[in-house]
């Protein structure tokens, strides 16, 4: 069994969950920020799950402050800016971190299995991991990276 199924991560409303829910789902893990330049982004992401949930992709948001102190609020703060502000549907989870010691054991596990470029830690906010239907880590987009280009990676593994 892949590791990823082994994790569990409290929802934002305060449930755990484990990550084995998502089993046989093609997986893009993000960290979020509300108040990031990248915060446009969870338009797009929204519009990926739109576009490929009925195909088995889903999204987990992950809230992370480490950087630049972009996602200071606490749970109702980050709820209201996803739904209200763009229309987030996709699951989100409680504030985590994403490097260091006090790391989110599933941040540890995505960092070494899909390293960056530049080292394995976390740059900056909406770093993107996807998690295959075996629950395997087999890309890491950077930040910049826009969701709308993650469609053709998406569309080949659900056909895997």
């Amino acid at each position: 069994m892949s590791p990823f199924y082994t994790f569990s991560a409290e929802s934002l409303s305060g449930e755990p969950v484990a990550l084995a829910d998502y089993r046989d789902k093609l997986v893009l893990v993000v960290n979020t920020a509300s108040q990031c330049g990248f915060t446009p982004q969870y338009a797009g992401l929204e519009a990926l799950y739109q576009r490929y949930k009925d195909d088995g992709l889903v999204i987990l948001g992950f809230p992370c402050n480490q950087f630049g102190g972009q996602e200071p609020g606490d749970a109702a703060e980050i709820a209201q800016t996803c739904q209200l502000n763009y229309g987030v549907t996709f699951p989100m989870f409680a504030k985590v971190d994403v490097n260091g010691s006090e790391a989110h054991p599933l941040f540890k596990w995505l960092v070494d299995a899909a390293p960056g470029l530049l080292g394995n830690a976390v740059k900056w906010n909406f770093t993107k991991f996807l998690i295959n239907r075996q629950g395997d880590a087999v890309k890491r987009f950077a930040p910049i990276t826009k969701p709308e280009a993650l469609a053709d990676d998406i569309q080949a593994l659900l056909k895997n």
